[in-house]
């Protein structure tokens, strides 16, 4: 089956409220879109949100780059061959994750469609269902308290608290929402590069009684290697993100002595599906667990990490919320929501459908 026509095209979205990480505060996103129609009029989907921040694309330049004359002569092309086609990209388009991903999620949920089944079948499903974490930006006391609330009314079972700018105060955040929450909400923590070996120390020692599930990035891109200065089983709770970006990094941080026991997979960082999986069999043989995160994404590629991760047998958390912080979306489907289980829909391909 030939791929008839590729189309690109990008949308600023706003958020349902603004948020603070260590470094930014963030009131929309800029999503790029990449369809892929094939001649029977399936239309496959791929969505990117690159964080310029992390990995120095931005949508503008997403945008470009699926408008030139490489991506156009895809059209034609065999969809059965589409793994060869997202290896050609990869060479084509190096050190552009977004770029990557747009076009390796478009082929795969053409692919999907085209055979007339998920993509987490594809790769052989492992998991059915886990629950994902929703984030509470960097706030005071008070107004995290009440978001807590507001997502455990919902049916979510797990906090992700963003800390990373006084660690003091993360501190107090920290105690106080487990002291109100204990026995309703599991907390993590994601510092966003924002604390020093010193402030992590305090943080571990100040918050170790009180079972945090896990601590994101906390010290800069660089300084990876302080980290060995704490113990095996502190060592065990960090998860590498920023440090994070493809399987060169993971093949890094897989030799012991390993300074996380976790690794963040973001296809924004990695470029796609195909980057996640090398990423992911790397960390099964060095027995490292997988955390699937997020920017702020469309259903379209916040589905396609779930397909991923529920593929992966060392899968083990979830923080798969970025869709939920857009005030609108271009697609529908995908997923769905129950008791803060995230649950893939079993339709072909990714499951999902452009709105209108």
């Amino acid at each position: 089956m030939k791929i008839k026509a590729i189309r690109a095209y990008s949308k600023k979205m706003a958020l349902t409220k603004p948020y603070t990480i260590a470094y930014n505060t963030y009131a929309d996103v800029e999503l790029v879109f990449m369809e892929v129609e094939l001649e029977n009029g399936i239309i496959g989907i791929g969505s990117a949100s690159p964080s310029e921040d992390v990995v120095g694309e931005n949508p503008r330049q997403t945008l470009l780059n699926l408008q030139t004359e490489f991506v156009q002569k895809i059209v034609g092309r065999d969809i059965r061959h589409f793994q060869q086609i997202i290896y050609e990209a990869r060479l084509h388009f190096p050190n552009l994750p977004g770029t990557q991903a747009a076009i390796d999620l478009g082929l795969h949920d053409a692919f999907g469609k085209y055979l007339g089944i998920p993509i987490a079948a594809f790769y052989g499903q492992k998991i059915k269902a886990l629950p994902t974490s929703v984030t509470i930006g960097i706030k005071n006391i008070t107004e995290t308290l009440d978001d807590a609330e507001n997502y455990a009314q919902l049916g979510f079972k797990i906090i992700k608290v963003k800390t990373g700018n006084n660690v003091e105060e993360d501190i107090e955040r920290v105690l106080k929402l487990n002291e109100t929450y204990k026995d309703r909400l599991k907390i993590r923590v994601d510092a966003n590069q924002g604390y020093s070996l010193k402030d992590l120390r305090n943080f571990i020692a100040a918050t170790q009684k009180i079972n945090i599930e896990l601590i994101e990035q906390p010290l800069p891109v660089g300084r990876e290697a302080e980290l060995l200065a704490l113990n095996a089983n502190h060592r065990k709770l960090l998860t590498a993100d920023e440090s994070l970006k493809d399987a060169k990094a993971a093949l890094t941080y897989s030799s012991p002595p390993q300074p996380f026991g976790i690794f963040n997979i973001k296809l924004m960082k990695c470029g796609g599906i195909m980057g996640a999986l090398e990423i992911a069999n790397i960390a099964k043989n060095a027995h490292i667990e997988l955390f699937w995160g997020c920017n702020d994404e469309s259903i379209a590629s916040i589905t396609a990490a779930l397909h991923v991760a529920y593929a992966c047998p060392n899968t083990r958390y979830l923080d798969l919320d970025g869709s939920f912080d857009l005030a609108e979306d271009l697609v529908s489907g995908g997923f769905a929501l129950e008791n803060g289980l995230m649950k893939i829909n079993e339709k072909a391909g990714f499951g999902i459908e452009k709105i209108g």
